[in-house]
């Protein structure tokens, strides 16, 4: 018998087929259709449709809110921009991260003025009032975004 977990992803899934590459849900409305907590909800979402995973997944709040899932439909010219994306792994230093950039910059991947933009949104001056400890993560879950939004928009 399928875990709930494996049920929902697949239910989610299903929807984004049938949507064309994005579902728009509602976390408590999915919960009573499965008669789950919504916690249960957002373990799936957080777990199984990640970046990694190849998923854009972005929250609404207020209206009852929604999550939007997006497939990250990626074309040719970015097999390679998706894997540095997902290589910049869990914590990136402001150094590593301003390289990552300026290599993507130089192969054209993203515009100058992008480049300049991620720079000042990840570095350590704009980062100042997070834990010294926990910047690296940031930075690089700010990052990923950034560059998963340029593909998916």
């Amino acid at each position: 018998m399928a875990r709930l977990s494996d049920v929902i992803e697949e239910f989610i899934k299903e929807m984004i087929k049938e949507t064309g590459g994005e579902a728009e849900i509602q976390r408590n409305a999915l919960a009573t259709h499965f008669k789950c907590v919504p916690s249960q909800i957002n373990y799936v979402i957080g777990t199984r449709f990640t970046n990694e995973h190849g998923y854009f997944v972005e929250s609404k709040l207020g209206g009852g809110g929604h999550i939007k899932i997006r497939r990250i439909a990626i074309t040719k010219p970015y097999n390679n921009f998706m894997h540095l994306v997902v290589s910049i792994g869990g914590s990136i230093s402001e150094q590593a991260a301003a390289a990552h950039i300026n290599n993507f910059v130089d192969y054209k991947l993203i515009s100058y003025r992008d480049g300049i933009l991620m720079k000042a949104a990840i570095c350590n001056k704009a980062l100042a009032s997070s834990i010294t400890d926990n910047r690296d993560s940031i930075r690089a879950g700010i990052l990923k975004n950034m560059l998963l939004r340029l593909i998916v928009v």
